[in-house]
């Protein structure tokens, strides 16, 4: 942790930061993944809006 100190006694810390990096592009794996589990989100959502419709 970086820590300063003014004049008047007040210390001031400040995190250390994190090493930047650049993200890689998923794989054609990774891609189909993501589409299937937003699939099945939008399923289970469709089905909780619909089951709130069918009580309400």
């Amino acid at each position: 942790m970086y820590t300063t100190q003014l004049d008047n006694g007040i210390l001031n810390n400040y995190a250390v930061e994190p090493t930047v990096y650049l993200a890689e592009y998923p794989s054609q794996w990774q891609q189909q993944r993501y589409a299937l589990q937003g699939a099945v989100a939008t399923l289970f959502v469709t089905g909780l809006v619909l089951v709130a419709l069918a009580v309400s």
